[in-house]
C-alpha cells in the first residue's frame, strides 16, 4: 500500500488543531502524603515532582504543624511555585499531602485544585483523591436536596460532604459510612489533626502504595515518588483497605467488601513512569514484553523499529528483539514544548506534530519502517506523524500500537474522548490503517497484553485487570452515566446498615 504526499496533511485542520489536546489518554492524577517528619512539605513536594506526568495542570499542598492546617494551590508545575523557598515556608508542619491535578470531573479553575480541605466539629481534615467517581453527580443532588452547598465543580467534594452530613459519632467510621456510597475508581490520601489516612476502593482500579522514609510514613501513587526522596517501598494499598498512621504506626483495616482485584492495565501501558514498579511488576519490563508480544502477533516486513516517543519507547525495544531487527531513534522528541504550546498566526500552525517531534531522516531515508506507540485515541497524532516519517524518505511505514484498540471511554479517573471520537470504536483496523496513511496496522491482542504482565486475561468469569476501554466490561456501576439516575444499589446498602 503506496500513499502520495498529502498537503492536507501539512496544513492541517481546525479540528485537528482544536483535538490534539486530546489525541492521547490523559494522565489521572497523583497523590502523595507523609506523616512523621520534620520536611514534610519539601518532601511532598519532591513526591510530586516525580509524579508530576499524572497531572500537569495544577499542584496542591496542605500540612499540619500540630495546631494549624496550611494550604498552597497553584497552576502550573510543581517547579513553577513550590520550589520557591516563600511558599515552602508557609507549609508547616510535620505531616502533608499533596496532589497533581488533570482535571476528568470538573473544570480547571483553582477552586477544583485539591486537596480540599474541610473543618467538622471534631476537627480540620484534608483530602486528595486519584479516580473517578461514577455516582458524584447523583449523590451531588442528593446533597443539595439536603442542604449541603458545594464551592467546586469536583467529585473530590462530595466525599467531605458525605463525611460532614453522616450521624455516626467517630471520624473513621463518617469516613467509612461516606465511602460506602461510593462508585467507581479511588485511591484517596488524607489527613487529620492526628492522623494520616489512606483508602483504596475495593476493586483496586487506581493505584496507592505505602513507603517509609526513616520512620515517617508515605502513601503515593507510586513507587518512584518513594525513590524521589530515598524511601523505602514496604507494601501496596490492598483492594478495599483503610490504613490510618498514627505516631503508633500504621493500623490497617477492610470495612469494605472486595469482589476481586481490577487493576487498571492502561497504567502499564501508558500512565505510570516506566522505572515504577505496581502490584508487583516493574512496568518498564511489561511495557518491553509488550513489544515482544506484538512482534509475535503482528509481525512486519521491514528493516528498522522506530518508537514514538517517549511512550512508544519500551514496547519498540522488546519488538526489535522480538523481530530480529535493528532499534533506531528514527523520531526526535523536543521535550520543550508544552501541552499548551502558543500558535500565534495561522502561518506556523502547519508545523503542527513538528514543534514536538521531528523526523531523523538518516536513520529512516529509504528504510521500511516500523513504528511503535502506546496507543491510537483519535488518530490526528497518528497521521501526521506517519506523515511526516514518509516526507523524510521512508520506503514504507508499518503502525503497531502497544495496546487493543480503544473501543470506549473510561470512567474511573482517565480523561478520555466521548465513544465516537475514538476512532477504533467506528473504524475496522483496516479503515483505521488507511484513515492515519500506513502499510500495515496492527494492534497487541487483549490477550497479548495480559501475557506481557504475567496473567492470563480471566479468573474464573472475571478478568484479571480493569481493561474496560478495550473490552467495554465495565466492574462498577456506571450510576451518572445510565439512563436510571435512581438511588445506587451502594446507597441503598449503607441506608440498610443505619436502619434508615
Amino acid at each position: 500500500m503506496a500513499f502520495p504526499f498529502d498537503p492536507a496533511l501539512q496544513q492541517g485542520s481546525a479540528e485537528d488543531s482544536d483535538n490534539s489536546r486530546d489525541d492521547k489518554f490523559h494522565e489521572e492524577c497523583g497523590v502523595f502524603g507523609i506523616f512523621g517528619h520534620h520536611d514534610a512539605a519539601a518532601l511532598t513536594t519532591l513526591g510530586l515532582h516525580s509524579l508530576q506526568h499524572r497531572g500537569q495542570e495544577a499542584a496542591g499542598i496542605v500540612s499540619f504543624d500540630g495546631k494549624q492546617f496550611f494550604a498552597e494551590r497553584h497552576r502550573g508545575l510543581i517547579g513553577d511555585t513550590f520550589t520557591r523557598q516563600d511558599v515552602l515556608e508557609r507549609l508547616k508542619g510535620s505531616r502533608a499531602i499533596g496532589h497533581n491535578r488533570y482535571s476528568t470531573t470538573g473544570g480547571d479553575e483553582m477552586r477544583n485544585v485539591q486537596p480540599f480541605f474541610a473543618e467538622f466539629a471534631g476537627g480540620g481534615f484534608a483530602v486528595a483523591h486519584n479516580g473517578n467517581l461514577t455516582n458524584a453527580t447523583t449523590l451531588r443532588r442528593h446533597l443539595q436536596r439536603e442542604g449541603a452547598i458545594f464551592h467546586s465543580t469536583s467529585d473530590t467534594e462530595v466525599i467531605l460532604h458525605l463525611i460532614a452530613m453522616d450521624k455516626a459519632v467517630g471520624f473513621e467510621e463518617k469516613l467509612v459510612n461516606a465511602i460506602l456510597q461510593l462508585e467507581g475508581a479511588f485511591s484517596l490520601v488524607g489527613i487529620t489533626n492526628k492522623k494520616l489516612i489512606g483508602c483504596r476502593d475495593p476493586l483496586g482500579v487506581r493505584p496507592l502504595v505505602l513507603g517509609d522514609l526513616d520512620g515517617a510514613y508515605i502513601l503515593t501513587s507510586e513507587t518512584c515518588a518513594l525513590d524521589i526522596i530515598g524511601a523505602r517501598y514496604v507494601r501496596d494499598i490492598e483492594p478495599g483497605e483503610l490504613v490510618v498512621i498514627t505516631e503508633r504506626g500504621v493500623r490497617s483495616s477492610k470495612p469494605f467488601a472486595t469482589t476481586g482485584n481490577r487493576f487498571c492495565i492502561f497504567e502499564y501501558v501508558y500512565f505510570a513512569r516506566p522505572d515504577s514498579i505496581m502490584a508487583g511488576r516493574s512496568v518498564y519490563s511489561v511495557r518491553k514484553q509488550i513489544g515482544v508480544e506484538l512482534a509475535r502477533e503482528t509481525p512486519a516486513d521491514a528493516d528498522i523499529v522506530v518508537p514514538v516517543p517517549d511512550s512508544g519507547v519500551p514496547a519498540a525495544i522488546g519488538f526489535a528483539e522480538g523481530a530480529g531487527l535493528p532499534f533506531e531513534l528514527g523520531i526526535i522528541r523536543n521535550h520543550y514544548v508544552g501541552r499548551t504550546f502558543i500558535q500565534p498566526t495561522d502561518s506556523i500552525r502547519h508545523m503542527g506534530v513538528k514543534l514536538k517531534h521531528n523526523a531523523n531522516r538518516r536513520m529512516i531515508e529509504g528504510k521500511r519502517v516500523v513504528l511503535v506507540d502506546d496507543s491510537i485515541v483519535r488518530g490526528t497524532t497518528s497521521k501526521k506523524i506517519v506523515q511526516m516519517v514518509r516526507e523524510a524518505g521512508a520506503a514504507e511505514v508499518h503502525m503497531r500500537i502497544a495496546s487493543p484498540p480503544t473501543m470506549s471511554p473510561c470512567f474511573y479517573g482517565v480523561d478520555t474522548p466521548e465513544r465516537h471520537k475514538l476512532l477504533a470504536s467506528r473504524m475496522s483496523v483496516e479503515e483505521m490503517a488507511e484513515f492515519i496513511r500506513v502499510d500495515s496496522l496492527g494492534f497487541v491482542s487483549l490477550d497479548g497484553l495480559y501475557r506481557a504482565a504475567g496473567e492470563a486475561r480471566r479468573n474464573g468469569d472475571l478478568p484479571q485487570f480493569c481493561d474496560a476501554c478495550f473490552s467495554e466490561e465495565y466492574p462498577t456501576e456506571l450510576t451518572d452515566h445510565s439512563a436510571d439516575e435512581g438511588r445506587s444499589s451502594n446507597v441503598s446498602l449503607l441506608a440498610e446498615r443505619q436502619g434508615t
